[in-house]
């Protein structure tokens, strides 16, 4: 009878809360709804995630407790909790005021709502009534794309800087019967190796705490299965990433009544931050998806954002590419680069690209050990220079690009003597040396120009460079600023700053630069970087079986037009059909000496790069279908569809099939079902014809759906790309 009475007066007081609940906000897309709502003690709280309500649906019901709701906390859902409050878990903001009071209580101000191309812009205003701190919540709900941002802006008018101890970007609540998470990590040479586990009551953690390389060992995207596995077609899913360059965490925390709360920010290890008065600090945003057809949808949905909103120069060309370096490494000179100029034109590529080991002259790059920060061309190496080169290559019909990384020094460079205060180094210890190399500090603004300096003097010399190859191989190894003194928790966020600095001058200048994002191979892949960077390089590994790992786990965010694929010598039990296959799916280039190659070898990739130039449109398409995974098979299959559902390609690998192993059919997805389609088996090898039995035959899309094609066989390191066109 007690727990009767219990129950009945805190249904009442929630249904209190609920009649008082205010300044309902309704944070929209096409098909995802998040809704806040203001409390009567003036605080803000989630009310909801989930697919979108109908029109009318009162939004203040959603305040109401459920029947099996039990006593509640006593902050509940509160949108950005501080530390030091009621609530008894993870918190968003942690800060010291000047009197040393650790925490703050945030209370709804007011809200704002912009709409304009598709975007709707939501602002909330918070404030402590005791202490002059400020935080504005921003939301940006991307319509069509069904992808809402969002980020936090801190500031204060106290006398003294306020020291920040936490700063995520949002926090998200569920409430599912189970949380099923897959994460993302590896390492140099097998980066985005996707695993699964089920979270329980705890926290868990994903972050990095390395810096400039931040994306070595995790790499910054999630899924959340909730209420089931994460799956390709079917459930609801959450997806989600941050736009950083830097550390980062993502904390997925079930609480004692089961409920998930997931929190994405700035990593704040070794990261108190110091806030003058009058500045704001703006965390990054956290850039999130909610499926309910499974993780297939929440790529495309991403995919199609990134390239109509976020990927730099997204509705341009991207160049294929030969580059030099697996074919001579640092051993090359003028002569040898333009016998490379006219391989690169009877391949068909459309760019040159120069990569490590061109500059140093008192310490020149033979090896990776000397040089860095001395960008002046070799004289021993390059006598007539870039300029001499980039005339070379242009009057053999490419154009040129080169190689940089100029956010890091050697020791052993003229750089590194004459300003040793520019480098990120411990006081009083021996640096350690990551790949022979120290890190400068962006946090100093002439460290910034010096770096801007890098590709402002090689764009002044040569303004027919078109692109660059942005390396960053360290991570922050040696975590102290001569520049910024005593506040050294500040370091790992102003680097970053001190890096957007930098880029943002350059695409002012440079708007038409084409820039490659690397480092170390994918340990940069985010999409605040992809704001300044037309593509990124996934892995050093160009092991095409690898590479189908490594994609295939890639291209749950990211768009086929920023993911850099090359052909390459990895693997020669692979041919290079196989090779060019798999590479094919991606941003094309090839790193290879091509002499090496068998005139029919060399003809397919002649052949296959014009076929590459025609169906560009379709392989950039963020109509990504995933048919068969690599990770549950001996195979793999995807296929890419254009947006008026008249034209596709099915790229279809077999891997290690097992000796006698049933294949079944693939069925394919995203056609028009009513359609009529035509179904060829294209980048054939000279004088082979194709062996399916269906090739150059009709289908329709409902067949295609439902009963679907023996794409895939038993042979090691067998491929087929095969294109469908509506009648």
């Amino acid at each position: 009878m007690k727990i009767s009475k219990l129950l009945v007066v805190g249904i009442s007081m929630l249904v209190g809360m609920a009649a008082n609940a205010k300044n309902m906000i309704s944070i929209h897309t096409d098909n995802v709804q998040l809704v806040l709502g203001v409390k009567s003690n003036g605080r803000i709280y989630q009310a909801y995630l989930g697919e979108r309500l109908s029109e009318g649906t009162p939004l203040s019901l959603l305040f109401m407790p459920q029947a099996n709701q039990t006593w509640p906390m006593p902050a509940g859902n509160e949108v950005y909790p501080v530390m030091g409050t009621e609530d008894y878990f993870e918190p968003a903001l942690q800060l010291t005021h000047n009197n040393g009071n650790p925490t703050s209580v945030l209370k709804y101000v007011s809200h704002t709502q912009t709409a304009r191309n598709g975007i709707t812009e939501t602002i909330v205003k918070l404030r402590d009534e005791k202490y002059p701190i400020s935080v504005n919540l921003h939301y940006l709900a991307y319509t069509k794309e069904d992808v809402i941002c969002q980020w936090a802006e801190i500031s204060h008018g106290e006398a003294k800087p306020i020291s920040l101890g936490r700063y995520a970007s949002g926090m998200l609540y569920f409430e599912e019967p189970t949380y099923y998470l897959t994460e993302f990590s590896g390492d140099w040479a097998r980066e985005m190796q996707m695993s699964q586990t089920q979270l329980n009551f705890g926290r868990k953690t994903i972050d990095t705490r390395l810096g400039t390389r931040a994306a070595m060992l995790a790499f910054p995207f999630f899924e959340v299965g909730l209420g089931s596995p994460v799956s390709e077609n079917h459930g609801k899913v959450l997806m989600g990433t941050i736009g950083w360059t830097g550390n980062f965490r993502f904390t997925f925390e079930v609480d004692h009544d089961n409920q998930l709360r997931v929190l994405a920010g700035i990593n704040p290890d070794a990261s108190t931050y110091m806030l003058e008065r009058g500045k704001t600090f703006k965390t990054p945003e956290f850039i999130f998806t909610l499926s309910t057809q499974g993780t297939g949808q929440g790529s495309r949905n991403f995919q199609r954002w990134a390239l109509n909103h976020r990927l730099y120069m997204a509705q341009e060309d991207r160049m294929t590419l030969l580059n030099n370096w697996e074919n001579t490494y640092f051993d090359f000179d003028e002569q040898k680069l333009n016998n490379l100029f006219g391989q690169a034109k009877n391949l068909g590529v459309d760019l040159f690209l120069l990569d490590d080991g061109w500059f140093g002259n008192r310490y020149p790059r033979n090896n990776d050990k000397a040089g860095l920060g001395d960008w002046q061309a070799n004289r021993a190496k390059l006598p007539g220079g870039i300029p001499a080169l980039v005339k070379g290559a242009n009057e053999q019909g490419v154009d040129f690009g080169i190689w940089i990384e100029p956010e890091m020094v050697n020791p052993e460079s003229e750089l590194a003597r004459k300003k040793p205060h520019w480098i990120l180094r411990l006081p009083d210890r021996e640096p350690y040396l990551f790949r022979h190399q120290l890190v400068l500090d962006l946090t100093n603004p002439e460290v910034q120009d010096f770096v801007f300096g890098v590709i402002d003097g090689l764009m002044k010399e040569n303004p027919n460079i078109k692109f660059m190859k942005w390396d960053c191989n360290s991570p922050i190894t040696n975590i102290f600023s001569p520049h910024l003194k005593a506040r050294q928790g500040n370091l790992y966020v102003d680097y970053v700053r001190g890096l957007y600095a930098v880029l943002n001058r350059v695409q002012a200048k440079y708007p038409k630069l084409y820039m490659m994002l690397c480092s170390g191979g994918g340990g940069r892949c985010d999409f605040e970087a992809l704001k300044y960077f037309t593509e990124f390089w996934c892995s050093d590994n160009t092991d095409p079986v690898e590479r189908i790992y490594i994609q295939w786990a890639f291209s749950h965010f990211m768009p086929a037009k920023a993911l850099c694929s090359h052909v390459t010598d990895w693997n020669k039990k692979a041919s290079v059909k196989f090779r060019l296959d798999v590479d094919f799916s991606c941003k094309l280039g090839f790193d290879l000496d091509l002499k090496h190659l068998s005139a029919d070898d060399l003809t397919y990739c002649q052949a296959a790069i014009k076929e590459y130039n025609r169906l560009k449109p379709v392989i950039f398409s963020p109509n990504l279908y995933r048919l068969v995974s690599p990770y549950e098979t001996n195979h793999c299959a995807l296929m890419r569809v254009n947006d008026h559902q008249t034209h596709a390609l099915l790229f279809a690998y077999d891997l290690h099939p097992r000796y006698g192993e049933t294949i079944i059919n693939t069925h394919l997805q995203g056609l028009d079902p009513t359609a009529t389609y035509r179904v060829r088996e294209i980048c054939l090898m000279p004088g082979h014809e194709s062996r399916l039995p269906f090739h150059n035959q009709t289908f329709t899309g409902d067949y295609l759906h439902k009963v679907g094609l023996k794409v895939l066989g038993g042979n090691q390191l067998d491929s087929r790309i095969i294109e469908l066109v509506k009648e």
